[in-house]
């Protein structure tokens, strides 16, 4: 049926009974049209006429309200301004983990002939995916224990032209036998299972579990890992840089230093938070 976008935008705002802000409610709404209807924000506030299919709306809705991530509910989402599509089998991106990937490029640009790159625990390839389009001269590799995640980042590779080589490995039990990097990344599970229950819901019931949370008992089982088996595949001067628990900076850094890192340092993220933790071989 056709109907004047603007009126629909303000019913859908009726039936959207999320508890977010009004501000996050219309920016959700806003995408919702953008992506099933093909309007732009002044189209929809103008009344733009547009012809509606009510059961895709109201499937759309239904899942919105059940504080399913409208990344998953709409299959995307943005990172360093790009599209990726995103599914319940690979973490959401951050605008944070955006600063993780300028780190890279940053130490990339400084390094001199054809670099190599390793991002471990890939998830939905856009940290591997973006450091190969955004230099192009690096060879750039991804690892994850999940294939369906790994399918979700070749998918997005492929779809964007970027040439990155996906492997199936598991760091905390396999060796790394991929040759030598000049950069090593990850954005690894870091979040103690202590912590669930006070993330908002469209974070602890839909995310992937095993992408997200450490044992209590262990907190830095991956970082223990990352920084011991990296530490035989980095080239001399090369870079480990991992995204960190805001708490757990200061025994993310022990670690580092105690598997032969030099310069270690904490990174702030935009807020002030410790954000990443990198080191330099010597």
């Amino acid at each position: 049926m056709e109907m004047d976008s603007k009126q629909l935008f303000h019913q859908l705002m009726r039936d959207l009974t999320l508890s977010e802000s009004l501000e996050e409610k219309e920016s959700i709404l806003f995408w919702v049209m953008e992506h099933t209807l093909n309007l732009s924000k002044t189209e929809v506030l103008a009344g733009k006429k547009v012809h509606v299919d009510e059961s895709e709306l109201s499937g759309i809705l239904r899942r919105l309200n059940q504080h399913e991530p409208a990344q998953y509910v709409l299959g995307e989402a943005e990172f360093y301004g790009r599209k990726f599509f995103v599914n319940s089998s690979v973490l959401i991106p951050r605008p944070e983990t955006e600063l993780l990937v300028k780190e890279v490029l940053d130490y990339l640009l400084g390094s001199k002939g054809n670099a190599t790159v390793l991002d471990i625990g890939t998830g939905s390839g856009c940290i591997a995916t973006t450091l190969a389009l955004e230099c192009p001269s690096a060879t750039v590799a991804a690892t994850d224990i999940s294939e369906a995640a790994l399918t979700v980042a070749r998918n997005n590779a492929e779809q964007l032209n970027a040439k990155v080589n996906f492997m199936t490995h598991d760091i905390v039990k396999d060796e790394l036998t991929l040759g030598l990097f000049d950069v090593v990344v990850s954005n690894p599970p870091y979040i103690p299972l202590h912590e669930k229950s006070s993330l908002q819901k469209n974070v602890k019931d839909y995310e992937p579990a095993g992408a997200l949370f450490v044992p209590d008992s262990n907190p830095l089982l991956f970082h223990e890992a990352i920084a011991k088996k990296t530490r035989h595949v980095l080239k001399p001067g090369g870079l480990l840089i991992t995204e960190i628990h805001e708490q757990l900076g200061d025994p993310t850094t022990l670690i580092f230093q105690s598997n032969g890192f030099i310069h270690v340092k904490i990174i702030k993220d935009l807020s002030g938070k410790n954000r990443f933790v990198s080191g330099i071989v010597k």
